[in-house]
């Protein structure tokens, strides 16, 4: 026992170490931010208070929580500052809301603003910034957040569980995993859009409605439909979403306005739909499913073998 306990004190003593050098470097680099863009911006007055505002979002506050937190680990107080830091912890979560809004609005300055342009060049060519810009500044936040995750993690494991320090950091721990969830949750919404958005401007005309509340994408890739009446295999391209099925095909190379468009040839609904795989067509070398709906069964072939497999996952998923 006596053994086990110097391990997790000699561990529990390296991550607290590691914590609090990395979060020195963490408020070295919002301190940059704020330092050479967001005083002096206040000060100049180049931009509103309110883009000000939408650009560096809840920044000072983030670097403040982390500056206590630091004053607390320097001291070796660890719970007192946990419980400092989870009262602060939704600041990140209403970063990460406003991270699209703050690039959308600082291109867009870049581009009008002629002087908080050349504001902006002349401060990222000062030494500390390192090459770096303001870009890639700005989701330092959530980036650490992901770090404070699997630091939290490893200060619990290697923590005795009969310490008042233990309740703190497991609480410490779901809370960080409760708002990094909430992060993730709004990038696959974020990309879920763009995904959704990308295939509707894909699509020859409006006729087909990509852009749904609560669609999600799935996959994409070419297919062979198999036709009923021996006549030849047709290459289709598929968008698979969460309640449909999309087959397209190419428009004409030379149509003048969709050569690089794909025209939509039929909308299958999922939820009428069953899957099944069919075997032994082809000698092992790829594949052949069947997707039956309530008028229709439609055959889709591939010579990739692992291919019609994620296809067949995808499906089953897609249709439960």
């Amino acid at each position: 026992v006596e053994d086990q306990r110097a391990r997790w004190e000699r561990k529990r003593s390296r991550t607290a170490k590691e914590l609090l050098e990395t979060e020195y470097k963490y408020l070295e680099q919002l301190n940059l931010v704020l330092t050479y863009f967001v005083t002096i911006l206040k000060a100049k007055g180049t931009l509103k208070p309110a883009v000000l505002e939408t650009i560096f979002g809840p920044l000072e506050s983030l670097y403040s929580a982390s500056h206590v937190l630091s004053l607390h680990l320097e001291k070796g107080n660890l719970g007192p500052g946990l419980e400092n830091f989870c009262q602060t912890l939704d600041l990140y979560g209403h970063y990460a809301e406003n991270l699209e809004q703050a690039n959308k609005t600082l291109k867009e300055q870049v581009r009008k603003n002629k002087s908080f342009w050349r504001f902006k060049k002349l401060q990222e060519t000062r030494s500390q910034f390192q090459g770096r810009k303001l870009e890639d500044l700005l989701p330092l936040p959530l980036q650490r957040l992901h770090q404070y995750k699997h630091f939290f993690r490893d200060l619990l494991e290697n923590t005795s569980p009969d310490t008042a320090e233990y309740q703190k950091l497991a609480k410490t721990v779901k809370s960080v995993c409760e708002v990094s969830h909430w992060v993730q949750d709004i990038f696959d919404k974020r990309e879920n859009s763009l995904q959704l958005l990308r295939v509707q401007k894909l699509l020859k005309g409006q006729k087909t409605q990509v852009l749904t509340p609560g669609r999600w994408y799935v996959r994409e890739g070419w297919l062979l439909v198999v036709p009923s009446k021996g006549e030849e295999l047709k290459r289709r391209m598929f968008f698979l979403f969460s309640d449909i099925l999309i087959a397209a095909k190419p428009c004409h190379p030379l149509h003048l306005l969709n050569s690089n468009k794909l025209s939509c040839q039929a909308v299958y609904q999922l939820h009428q739909c069953s899957v099944d795989k069919v075997f032994g067509h082809t000698w092992s070398q790829g594949g052949l499913l069947s997707l039956s709906f309530p008028h229709k069964t439609l055959l889709l072939m591939s010579s990739n073998q692992q291919e019609i497999n994620d296809w067949y996952q995808s499906l089953k998923a897609a249709v439960r």
